[in-house]
């Protein structure tokens, strides 16, 4: 068997990483310097026509999207080690958590940033577009924390890939600048995620 990842620090890749730790398999990383146009265009020239992290490799299967790559490594890996849903109603709910995550929040935080970050031309910035992320963001988060309200983890109440996917999500958007005060039960649930060994590869 082999696996080889292609990443980059501090991008949409850090979820991955934290999975494939997880996971405890053996891995190749590929580091993409993503500034660097001409090594893109060498590197994703057969892995990734998006020319994004993450990809990984496995044998001769390529897959890109990073909550793709969380639902195929929990179905090819995870269920045996006991970090993701055998098929049935809970897989269902990891695969939905999975895809709020990059549907919805991700939408609504890539809302906030290309109308508001100093990384963006100021010409293209918005006040009311970013106001509304902003607005999407927190009531997103509502609904995350009210799930966990009472709980430890997001599916069948134990540690999954899915609590590794959204909590290194839930970092960016802590990174970006959002106030994570008001959501008790958000910061209790990270806290235990971030204190797991496979997190400090994020």
């Amino acid at each position: 068997m082999s696996l080889t990842f292609y990443y980059a620090p501090q991008s949409s890749a850090s979820p991955t990483h934290w999975i494939l730790e997880e996971l405890a398999i053996p891995y190749e990383k590929v580091l993409v310097d993503l500034k660097n146009a001409d090594r893109k265009k060498e590197v994703f020239a057969k892995v990734n026509p998006n020319a994004k992290v993450p990809v990984i490799v496995h044998d001769e299967t390529t897959i890109f999207e990073s909550v793709a790559i969380a639902i195929y490594l929990g179905e090819t890996f995870g269920v045996e080690r006991g970090l993701f849903p055998a098929a049935g109603p809970s897989r269902g709910k990891a695969i939905q958590w999975l895809v709020w995550c990059n549907v919805s929040l991700h939408e609504a935080m890539s809302r906030m940033f290309w109308a508001s970050n100093d990384r963006i031309p100021k010409e293209m910035h918005n006040a009311a577009l970013a106001a509304a992320g902003k607005a999407e963001v927190a009531r997103l988060l509502g609904i995350l924390n009210a799930e966990l309200d009472g709980k430890e983890y997001l599916v069948d109440d134990k540690f999954s890939i899915v609590d590794a996917h959204l909590c290194s999500w839930v970092e960016y958007v802590s990174i970006c600048g959002v106030d994570m005060t008001g959501y008790a039960a958000i910061g209790a649930w990270s806290k235990r995620c971030l204190a797991r060994p496979a997190a400090a590869v994020q």
